[in-house]
């Protein structure tokens, strides 16, 4: 056991901007897990997902110095950095040409890894819970957050997909942050 496992957050954070490595380690240890889910839920290769998730860490030691206690707690914090991280490696040139340059049973083969993968990810978004919070959304709601969030469409981007007028997902999208909201203030 981790001679840091009885840290507040408070402490680990200050641990962290004095660069403890002990502090690092147990940082991975607890959150690495939660936060690959994060990134496998927006990069589909488990290869390029461990990728990312070392730039994560990358991040999260370099500039754990902009983290503001003010503006939220720790993990949040990290998830935005594991999210942002992802979305920018999926939308890279060269990821976009890797997939518009594979052959058909490449194509074909991802999609099914990718089903298998789905059910990996839905239960690592549920070790954080947050599976369970989506699913009590409704369900046009929960399209919206998980295209935005985990897909890393723009609202333009999801108008298009669903076929539906921009003004219309911006108020679907608004409403459907408003219930989730509400739905983690009945979580805690």
């Amino acid at each position: 056991m981790s001679p840091l496992h009885n840290l507040s957050e408070e402490t680990l954070i200050l641990l962290l901007k004095k660069k403890n490595q002990q502090a690092f380690s147990y940082l991975y240890d607890n959150y690495a897990d939660s936060l690959y889910g994060v990134v496998c839920r927006i990069v589909t290769s488990a290869e390029h997902a461990e990728e990312v998730i070392q730039d994560v860490f990358v991040k999260i030691w370099k500039h754990v110095d902009l983290f503001d206690v003010e503006k939220g707690r720790l993990y949040t914090w990290m998830i935005n950095i594991a999210r942002n991280a992802a979305l920018d490696y999926r939308k890279s040139k060269g990821v976009r040409n890797e997939l518009k340059n594979q052959p058909l049973s490449n194509i074909v083969n991802r999609e099914e890894e990718q089903d298998r993968s789905q059910n990996e990810r839905n239960a690592q978004a549920d070790f954080i819970g947050f599976k369970n919070i989506l699913d009590k959304l409704k369900p046009e709601c929960r399209v919206l957050i998980e295209m935005a969030y985990y897909e890393g469409y723009t609202q333009q981007e999801i108008a298009q997909q669903l076929d539906i007028p921009l003004g219309t997902i911006k108020t679907r999208t608004k409403a459907a942050f408003l219930q989730l909201k509400t739905l983690l203030k009945d979580y805690r």
